[in-house]
């Protein structure tokens, strides 16, 4: 029990106006233990409760169940008497039952990833003392009803058999449902609800071998006891590798006094926002049901009526509802419970200015009485993210270097996606209308089941409603769409967290899974048929649309130039072609860090005459077809150059072994021996003698040029004749030229020379000049060491981080993929490292080169060119060891910036 020997407290106590923990807890209490302390100290009306500590989770994990609750019983215990006291009920009483809720909690939020039981302490015994206290026999039986469910599913693992089956106890209620003729389950008698609980426990006992559990105490530990399973279950490993989050954080657990939604037409449950989570929108927002409990609202199974009444007003436009049928049959809680409505609005404000960030809140109503369940920062997209950010600062509320902290770097990526052209969306075929859950484009092919997500490159997830279960298909499809639901169900909440597009509620659907089909209107669709969403306005339509590419403007803009305001890092791109260069100069690059002269030789009027070089057997030879290739690599420059006018264009010399180059079917083989009027046999020939048993460590990079000088030749003379020609025409050019994977100084110098050649020749043929620089790729671990003696003769580094990897750690990139999944199951690394930098290793490497090339060379300037020059630890890490700039593909670019920005705000105030 060692472990969390130190631990001053295992388990803190909140309510009445009073808490033992605060928000500043969040990694010992989890996000929701400490918000619900916070909200406590602050007055909040919160049910009583305590939270049982993340470390105790950890502690679980190594020492089991009863360990674990023989360290907190007495705690537990002690806790669980002061809600008696406040609640005015004791716990395990048959006259006056103290019902509970219990769940999770993790330091960030992870919604519907851990699991939840309420109403637990109830048995056969307790049901009928609150029936007696309540005078609500039918609110009494559905709790109960609600709790074996819940715990059954929870605790003792009653899930559906198959993808194919529904939940276990919902078979039976539809069963029951049908045989009645009714379809909500408000229409089921209290004898239904007493009919449910006695097969809903034989359910149990045929399933599991045992009675469902009465006594509440036992109730209690298992819930426990599952909330910490939960921390391990297979939806929330996913959601935590799909996040990042390490393993070891563990979740608490938050037991509380239960207050009631569902005892009748004065009680209510829902879930709101302080602003809106697809927009940024800066309007109170959220969605309620009347005599219902929480899951009833985030489940999906019903659809619930709008908090604010123009929230009512905007759903009835989309739902196509007059506002007569609106006002009778779907009013808002502002007009329904006006003045609960009034008490609740001023508490999200109050909420949203003590944290200063848009807030997520749950609440229940219970006969008249309003309570707050729950508060934390909101999930949202992208957009929402920087619109929120941006009128914060705006409204005062933070300053500009607070906005900036509050980008989730990553989540720009969502903005940088192309979107539906407005010409394309006025000819779709819209087919029905949902609730626009998510904002965004997407086009793909149906599939119903989350677990074949993947059938398709592109798929559109279509389900009735989704749960928790789904997370990993929704998180492969490019799309999610629903029948059930509102703006605040699972498939709403999940997707706005994954900025991805989602349409829910959209009731003209339906759907038959064992069909696997689609019917909207009499027209049926089927599996793999394409269609589309517009989650900004939550139409559905029929087949693809065409898109178009986003741009910068708007709060974006604003962010991006305050992110320049405070960077001293600049941001370059890797761009191979003039359209990449104009695309990354319009999300603010300011040059080019890595342009590959390999994949101009790829398309189909070069190779040929690459391939001829290769095939030639004589200096004579190569040079004729290098001649034909100048034209085009020059042309190639060109237009690089002319794209990013005046800013620098760093060009890598070939670096590709040979054969890469080489055709390798018979076909193609026969094709270039008659081309060349030469035998197959020495095409063959050929072939076989470039073929390399590892050639990742072969015969490229510099060592191709130094043993063929004629391609540096070419490669350079192209490189200075574009930046003349395009002198001639008044356009500036600064190419950096960089000669690849050097390991010695000798090699470095023994290009650099023909480069320097070779550019001396050009001026004088053409009797003119421009500027230059010729540094070196660092990608070699031994270059790295002689850093300093190479600087004395590079005019810059570049760090080549995706090679460094290879030969750092002796993986090979495309390998790698065989044993890095279970590597990272395991423990054995955090994170893939040809995605994220291992500083530990390769990123000390990265240091040792820049201080080392430094010290020879104080102004040498150093980058970095591999894709780590877009992931946002990455670049924080090259920002905090020096590094002049990053470059990374066109689409990172505001990504990097931004975090350029972050790191600098971290590192100066």
């Amino acid at each position: 029990m060692n472990i969390i020997e130190d631990v001053k407290a295992r388990v803190y106590n909140f309510g009445n106006k009073t808490a033992d923990g605060n928000r500043q807890m969040k990694n010992l209490l989890g996000g929701k233990g400490a918000n619900l302390a916070e909200m406590s100290a602050l007055g909040i009306p919160v049910p009583p409760g305590f939270t049982i500590t993340t470390e105790v989770c950890t502690a679980y994990n190594s020492l089991g169940k009863e360990a674990v609750i023989d360290m907190i019983k007495s705690d537990v215990e002690q806790s669980i008497k002061t809600i008696e006291t406040s609640m005015g009920t004791e716990f395990g009483s048959k006259e006056n039952p103290l019902l509970l809720s219990v769940r999770s909690g993790a330091r960030v939020s992870m919604p519907g990833m851990m699991d939840t039981v309420l109403n637990l302490g109830l048995n056969d015994e307790a049901v009928l003392g609150l029936v007696e206290k309540t005078g609500n026999p039918k609110f009494a039986w559905d709790s109960y009803r609600r709790f074996i469910q819940m715990y059954g599913g929870v605790v003792l693992g009653m899930k559906p058999a198959s993808k194919d089956d529904i939940d276990p106890f919902e078979e039976i209620m539809e069963h029951l449902k049908e045989k009645r003729g009714i379809s909500l389950d408000t229409e089921f008698t209290i004898q239904d609800l007493k009919d449910l609980v006695y097969d809903f426990k034989d359910a149990v006992k045929k399933r599991t071998g045992h009675d469902f559990p009465t006594n509440p105490w036992d109730q209690l530990w298992g819930a426990v006891i599952a909330v910490f399973n939960s921390w391990n279950g297979d939806r929330a490993v996913y959601y935590r590798t799909m996040n990042g989050y390490p393993s070891d954080w563990g979740t608490a657990v938050n037991v509380q006094a239960m207050v009631f939604g569902n005892m009748g037409d004065t009680s209510a449950t829902g879930v709101c926002f302080t602003r809106d989570a697809g927009t940024g929108e800066n309007v109170f927002n959220g969605e309620y049901l009347m005599n219902a409990q929480g899951e009833d609202v985030v489940s999906g199974v019903r659809t619930p009526q709008q908090i604010t009444k123009l929230g009512s007003i905007r759903w009835a436009e989309l739902a196509k509802v007059d506002e007569e049928e609106r006002a009778e049959t779907y009013p808002s809680l502002e007009e329904v419970m006006p003045e609960l409505y009034k008490e609740l609005d001023g508490i999200q404000k109050k909420l949203e200015n003590h944290y200063r960030d848009m807030q997520d809140m749950e609440f229940t109503i219970q006969d008249g009485k309003l309570w707050i369940l729950q508060t934390r920062n909101g999930k949202r997209t992208g957009a929402a993210m920087v619109k929120i950010a941006v009128d914060l600062m705006n409204e005062g509320l933070i300053d500009d270097k607070e906005a900036l902290l509050r980008i989730e770097a990553n989540k720009l990526d969502e903005l940088l996606h192309p979107i539906f052209d407005p010409k394309a969306l006025k000819t779709a075929n819209v087919i029905a209308q949902g609730l626009p859950a998510s904002p965004g484009a997407a086009t793909g092919k149906i599939v119903f089941f989350a677990d074949e997500a993947n059938k398709f490159k592109n798929s559109i997830l279509v389900r009735i409603e989704t749960s928790p279960e789904d997370l990993e298909g929704m998180h492969v499809a490019k799309g999610i769409l629903t029948a059930r639901g509102g703006m605040t169900s699972h498939a709403a909440v999940v997707a706005r967290g994954m900025g991805k597009c989602c349409i829910s509620g959209a009731g003209a659907l339906k759907i038959n899974y064992k069909a696997r089909t689609l019917t909207v209107n009499g027209h049926e669709y089927h599996e793999g048929d394409w269609i589309s969403l517009n989650g900004s306005t939550g139409n559905i339509i029929e087949g693809k649309v065409a898109t178009k590419e986003p741009e910068l403007s708007g709060e974006f803009a604003i962010i991006m130039k305050l992110a320049d305001k405070y960077r001293d890092m600049q941001v370059r791109t890797n761009a191979d072609t003039p359209n990449d260069a104009k695309i990354a100069r319009s999300f603010g690059a300011e040059g080019i860090g890595l342009t590959r002269t390999e994949h101009m030789f790829f398309e189909i009027d070069r190779i040929k005459a690459m391939r001829e070089m290769i095939l030639a057997d004589t200096v004579k030879g190569r040079i004729a077809a290098l001649n034909e290739l100048l034209p085009m690599q020059r042309s190639d420059f060109e237009g690089i150059f002319e794209a990013m006018q005046g800013l620098p264009v760093t060009i890598r010399l070939l670096d590709p072994p040979l054969h890469e180059f080489v055709p390798h079917e018979l076909a193609t083989q026969k094709e270039l021996a008659d081309d060349m009027h030469i035998s197959l046999q020495a095409v063959k020939n050929k072939v076989a003698e470039l073929a390399e048993f590892n050639p990742m460590l072969g015969h490229r990079g510099c060592r191709l040029g130094n043993t063929y000088p004629e391609i540096t030749e070419m490669q350079t003379r192209a490189i200075i004749e574009a930046a003349l020609n395009l002198k001639e025409r008044g356009i500036t050019s600064r190419p950096e030229i960089m000669v690849p994977l050097v390991g010695t100084l000798a090699e470095f110098e023994a290009q650099d020379r023909i480069i320097r050649d070779t550019a001396e020749a050009v001026f004088k043929e053409r009797n003119d000049k421009i500027e230059f620089s010729v540094g070196t790729m660092i990608e070699v671990p031994r270059a790295t060491l002689m850093a300093d003696l190479i600087a004395e003769k590079a005019d810059f580094f570049s760090f080549g981080t995706n090679d460094l990897t290879q030969m750092t750690f002796g993986y090979s990139r495309d390998d790698a993929g065989k044993f890095l999944p279970i590597y990272i199951e395991k423990g054995i690394l955090k994170a893939d490292p040809f995605e994220v930098l291992d500083q530990e290793g390769v990123g000390q490497l990265v240091k040792l080169g820049t201080e080392r090339g430094r010290s020879s060379k104080p102004k040498l300037k150093v980058g970095v060119c591999g894709e780590h020059g877009g992931e946002p630890s990455s670049v924080e890490f090259f920002y905090n060891s020096g590094l002049d700039y990053v470059s990374c593909s066109p689409y990172r670019v505001p990504i990097a910036r931004l975090v350029a920005a972050q790191a600098a705000i971290k590192a100066k105030y």
